[in-house]
């Protein structure tokens, strides 16, 4: 099915990478003790619980814009929480989308994610028969794609899932027959056609995932991985160019992200797996979760995080800025600890470093979620001053803020 993966494993939290500093028990809204980089904050209770999908805890982060937005997949609808301009409470909407001329829809949805377009964002979420847009807020649905359900055999199951939008690139949306569609958006109205059709992958698609930074030059700017496991690395541009491909793993990764031409990839064994998008070399593999990963993150502008050690007494030295900022990855899985990797370039070579190991990125900080297996993990903010968790079965998303 849509879902994917293994069921839930419930437990304590497993032991962090060597290295990362044990796992706080403490309760909500308390101080974080010395040497800690996160504080949990209040939870928000959501009005449903999400079930255990791929990176089910969806962020809308406009840069000078509003406070984020969120959002997650409870069966056929979709809890959306934002929060007003001066960023005091929250509210809350129940999105029940309809489909065609149904006055309510009974298909299960398979992920919540925004479309940032340079005109306009949009919220697509996909589902076992088509695809809904609706405008950013779920106020007004703007256009509905089926699904050509009668094609497939009744054994066989029927989805749309992964979503992608990032700058100029129109919005894609992958399906279970291996089609991933390529929308025209009008910068207002409901004129949304289906302008392309990639050529098919053999297998369902997984994930989706769109440049967040910078490409370097023949790198590709899009990702879509099926279910056997090879990652798809399209131009695009006027149009779409053919493919390159990097090998299989060994299993399907339901969570992708790009980064400044660095394909990051979580995979079932469990693994995470760093590739140049522009050759398909690996560059680093950090650190595997216990259990199966269930979601991905980037907060493409991250400021280096202070050491856990306290500052000598006396004056701190001064170090220049980098070229460019590195970038925050966000491992969850079903061992329950969500894990903040940092990630960087080197500025003269432009492998993928972490100081003092080239080659490998570095384990920043793990939290630990008792009880839970988390299946969405992202940043609210592009600087990756704060993430938010979700798990199976939980009804408040987790926030943590740097301190």
């Amino acid at each position: 099915g849509p879902g994917g993966g293994p069921g839930p494993l419930l437990g304590g939290c497993a032991a962090p990478p060597p290295g990362a500093a044990p796992p706080s028990r403490r309760g909500p809204a308390d101080p974080a003790p010395p040497g800690r980089r996160y504080r949990k904050e209040p939870s928000i209770p959501l009005r449903s619980t999400p079930p255990a999908l791929y990176n089910n805890l969806s962020v809308l982060r406009l840069p000078g814009g509003p406070p984020p937005a969120l959002s997650a997949v409870h069966g056929p609808s979709l809890s959306l929480l934002s929060a007003p301009p001066d960023g005091l409470g929250f509210s809350q909407r129940q999105l029940q989308p309809k489909e065609g001329g149904m006055a309510v829809s009974t298909s299960l949805l398979t992920q919540a994610a925004w479309c940032v377009l340079p005109a306009r964002v949009l919220l697509p979420p996909p589902s076992q028969r088509g695809i809904q847009m609706y405008e950013s807020d779920g106020s007004i649905m703007v256009y509905w794609h089926a699904l050509d359900v009668a094609e497939h055999s009744p054994a066989r199951a029927v989805f749309a899932r992964g979503i992608a939008a990032a700058g100029e690139r129109p919005p894609c949306v992958g399906t279970s027959s291996g089609l991933v569609l390529v929308f025209d958006i009008p910068p207002k109205g409901t004129n949304v056609t289906l302008s392309d059709v990639l050529p098919p992958h053999r297998d369902a698609i997984t994930d989706i995932a769109a440049e967040l930074g910078q490409a370097p030059a023949g790198a590709g700017d899009l990702v879509t991985p099926p279910d056997a496991g090879t990652l798809c690395v399209w131009s695009t541009g006027e149009e779409f160019a053919p493919p390159s491909k990097i090998p299989a793993f060994g299993c399907p990764p339901p969570s992708v992200k790009l980064w400044n031409g660095i394909v990051a990839a979580g995979y079932g064994p469990p693994q995470i797996r760093l590739y140049e998008a522009a050759t398909g070399l690996p560059r680093a593999e950090p650190p595997p979760h216990a259990r199966w990963i269930y979601a991905l993150d980037v907060a493409p502008q991250t400021p280096p995080l202070r050491p856990c050690r306290p500052a000598a007494p006396g004056p701190q030295p001064t170090h220049p800025p980098p070229p460019s900022l590195p970038s925050q990855l966000l491992s969850g899985a079903e061992d329950s600890p969500p894990h903040v990797w940092q990630l960087s370039r080197n500025p003269d070579t432009g492998e993928v470093v972490t100081p003092p190991v080239p080659a490998q990125i570095e384990h920043r900080h793990a939290e630990c979620v008792t009880d839970t297996q988390v299946c969405g993990a992202p940043p609210p903010d592009p600087e990756g001053n704060s993430f938010a968790v979700t798990g199976y079965d939980l009804t408040p998303p987790f926030r943590y803020s740097r301190v």
